[in-house]
């Protein structure tokens, strides 16, 4: 539910992404960092940039360590489409609510 989380891996391979409904590896690439776009920078960019979705796999000759560090609006903070994104042509995807609000209603899968 984080606005996005950044990883720092290491050379084990194991973090994978969901690309036209099959898990492809994610290629290390050493001193480079990810970033996962979240659920909130979708609704921020009114759709424009998709919330990944992620997984890890397990290594059971090699230990695979990452790094995540997840950023999150505070709970009053109001989210939304931001205004500019908005406009007749491309109508807001998204109600706009306080993030405690959005994340209650995430966590217990109720519609959005």
């Amino acid at each position: 539910m984080s606005t996005l989380t950044l990883l720092v891996p290491n050379e084990v391979q194991g973090l994978q992404v969901l690309k036209d409904n099959h898990w492809v590896d994610v290629k290390y690439i050493p001193n480079a960092m990810i970033v996962h776009v979240g659920d909130q920078f979708e609704i921020l960019s009114n759709g424009k940039y998709k919330s990944v979705w992620h997984r890890t796999t397990v290594n059971k000759d090699q230990t695979r360590m990452s790094w995540p560090v997840f950023c999150e609006p505070p709970e009053d903070q109001v989210v939304g489409p931001l205004p500019q994104l908005v406009t007749d042509e491309n109508p807001a995807k998204y109600k706009t609510k306080k993030y405690k609000d959005y994340e209650y209603c995430k966590l217990n899968k109720i519609p959005q």
